[in-house]
Parts: structure tokens; sequence; C-alpha cells
């Protein structure tokens, strides 16, 4: 008799199932409290981490398809609760955890969410005062991004129409809450960089819970806020509430309310800065005409508007005196230009070669090359002279010559 005949030998694919089923059946909806670590991100969108405590770790896998619905982002060392199943990985025969939902410990998603969105874009620059506008006094045109049946739109209206009549108001309604609505915002506010001729933008809604305000925590509707050439100003909530939106924009008005009387100058007290400037304006024009006409008498009662002859003759007498000065002035400049321009003279004469010949001297020159005879040497017999006297000119041809002194010449040395 064979010994396993009456014994069932289990597959391991047999026995992985059955413990997964025996797994799934005991906890199908089990909550646990850990901490994350070794978290992964792969492409797909599913993520995989380890939760452990002091003791144990348990492999949890989160999917794509039930992680859509997280509003924050999980962390390494972050403490959470979460629900799922337990079941097995049959290719590792490994226990694990399979997560419907994480709520972090001590606070809620939404805190969790909206606390690293805010450190993000802050790193990223989005809440930088040296980028936000000034909002314009007098708007001619005013954008408002928000229910249309909502009582926020009739509070921004009544307070225009009461504090500047007339001022219009192009309306952009938009979901202000649900799944869709951050999407709605965003599309909201580009539509009216669109249409060009918006001067300011208000984006707001009434109050409401975390939930109700949480599309304006949403990241598609910052971004939209920082690209808006348009200066936009956040009015969400009351004055407690504050939002992404709110740190992004350029102006944060505490309520929708609030935002009206922000953007909308009151017309009355213009009317009334504009009167008290014009009396400012027309008193000081007209001190500016007194203090004028006392500078006018003054110079009327001056000697010189009396008697205006007078300095007109004291001033030809001065031009006639300077001209005396300058024509003295060149007059001596040329006396002492023409007695130097004689002495270069009297030196160049004295300098002259020709000079010499009035005392009896002459030059004597070998034509035709007008080379200065110095000495015998290089003459030759037949050559033809020039002798330049002071008065005339003598022309000879060499017969004989001597290289020293000619006989019967006296030497000065003899």
């Amino acid at each position: 008799m064979d010994l396993f005949e009456e014994k069932h030998i289990y597959s391991v694919s047999e026995l992985t199932k059955d413990i997964r089923e025996i797994l799934t059946d005991s906890f199908p909806n089990v909550w646990i409290k850990g901490e994350i670590s070794t978290l992964r991100l792969p492409q797909s969108g599913h993520i995989y981490f380890t939760l452990k405590d002091k003791n144990a770790q348990l492999k949890c896998v989160f999917f794509r398809g039930a992680n859509m619905k997280l509003k924050f982002r999980l962390e390494e060392g972050m403490e959470c609760i979460l629900l799922g199943r337990i079941s097995v990985y049959d290719q590792s025969g490994q226990y694990q955890l399979y997560v419907e939902s994480v709520e972090p410990v001590g606070k809620g998603a939404m805190q969790q969410a909206f606390e690293q969105l805010k450190k993000k874009l802050e790193v990223e620059g989005l809440f930088d005062k040296g980028r936000k506008r000034d909002i314009p006094f007098l708007p001619k045109k005013i954008g408002v991004v928000t229910s249309a049946t909502g009582a926020a739109i009739r509070d921004i209206l009544n307070i225009i129409d009461r504090r500047y009549a007339n001022t219009n108001v192009i309306i952009r309604p938009c979901l202000v809450q649900g799944k869709t609505a951050a999407l709605d915002i965003a599309q909201g506010i580009k539509d009216l960089n669109d249409y060009k001729e918006i001067d300011v933008i208000i984006v707001g809604r009434g109050g409401g819970s975390l939930e109700d305000l949480w599309a304006f925590n949403e990241e598609l509707v910052a971004r939209a806020v920082y690209k808006s050439k348009i200066p936009v100003i956040s009015a969400v909530g009351h004055e407690i509430d504050f939002t992404i939106c709110d740190f992004v924009a350029d102006l944060r008005a505490p309520t929708p309310s609030a935002a009206a009387e922000l953007v909308v100058q009151e017309k009355e007290k213009i009317i009334h800065g504009l009167d008290a400037l014009e009396s400012r304006m027309t008193e000081a024009i007209m001190q500016k005409i007194r203090l004028g006409k006392m500078r006018f008498d003054g110079l009327a009662q001056s000697y010189a508007m009396r008697r205006p002859q007078v300095i007109v003759e004291r001033y030809l007498q001065d031009l006639d005196n300077l001209q005396l000065l300058i024509s003295k002035h060149f007059e001596h400049q040329l006396k002492e230009k023409q007695g130097k321009l004689a002495q270069i003279s009297a030196r160049l004469v004295n300098l002259n070669p020709l000079a010499i010949l009035s005392r009896g001297y002459s030059i004597t020159y070998l034509t035709p090359e007008q080379k200065v005879v110095k000495t015998t040497q290089g003459l030759k017999q037949g050559d033809i002279l020039e002798t330049k006297l002071h008065k005339g000119v003598i022309i000879s041809q060499i017969k004989t010559f001597y290289n020293e002194k000619a006989p019967g010449c006296l030497d000065s040395r003899d």
C-alpha cells in the first residue's frame, strides 16, 4: 500500500490559492496603522511601499484605480492609517495589504494635501511678492469667475452698483465645488484673459467647509491664477478661510463683498476728493499769480524800468571801451610779431651763401652738372666752368690746372 494513497497532496499553487482565500475571507476590510517606508512610485501609477512598526512590517500595494482619489502625496516616514484587504501575491507567496484608502495620522488628508501643495508652489516662486501686480485704481471692466446663482455674485454686483454705478462687469459662470470645479475655474480665468478687455479679475465664492472650498486649493487653479496676464483678486469663503488661490493671487480679499469694495472706489468719495484737489490747485495758481504781480510791480518801480535809456547808454559806452581795448591789444601783438619777423629775416640773409659774393668772393660750378668746385680733384682739361660773381657770371674752359698752388702764387704760409 502506497504511503501517500490516502493523503491529499497540494501543489504550491493550490496551497497558495487556499491560503489567499482564507486570508481574504478573514480580513476583507481591515484598518492598519503604521509608518510608510521603501516607497516606490513606478510609471504605471501603482504605489508600492512597506508599512512597519517597531516589531513587524507589511508589504502594501495601492493600485492606480484606488490611489487616484488620494488628495495628498505619500512620503517616506509618514505615519498613516490604511484601509484594505489582506491577500496573497501568488508569484512570491507573500501576503500583503491591498490598500483602498489612506489617512495621515494627526492631520486630515485634505490638510496634508494643502500643506504639501503650498510648500511645493512656494518653492517654485508662485507666492513671491515681487511678481504681484497693483490693482487698477478705476477699472473700466471687471471680470468675475464664480457661480452665477450663488450669494457671492449678488453681493459683488450690489456693492459695485452702490459704490460706482454703471461699472462694466463681465461674469464667467463656473462650478465652485465638486470634482470638475477646479477645471471650470481655471478655464474661466483663461477665458477672461482671452477676452483681453478686462482690467481685473475677481475669483471666488461664499463660505463653506474645507471640502466645499477645496476646488480653490487645486494646483490647476493656482497655476491658472499665476499665468493670468490680468491682475487677480482671490475672494474665497470667509475671513478665516485661506486657500492656495489666496497665496498666488495679486490680492487676497477676506470675502467676495470685500473684493468688490477693494476693486471699486466709492464714487462720492472720488468726486469729493477731486473737488478738494481742484480747490487746492486753484489756490496754488492764485498764489503764484499774486507773487508774480508783486515781482512785476517791484520791477516796474526799479531804476532800470524808470530810466531805461540810461542803462542802454551805459552799455554802449562799455562796448566802445571794450572795442578800444581790443584794438590796442591787437596793435601791440602785431608790433611784437613784426619785430620777430625782422630778426628772423636778418638771420636768414646772413646765412644765405650768395650774400658772401658781395664781399668779393665767387662760386665756381662744373657744368653741365652744376656741381660746386671745391678742389681740382676730378677736373680735366677742357671742362667748362661757370663762375658766379656778386654781379654777373663768367664762363671759362680749363686749359691747365695745378693740384697744389700755381707757380708764382704766394702761400699765406710763406
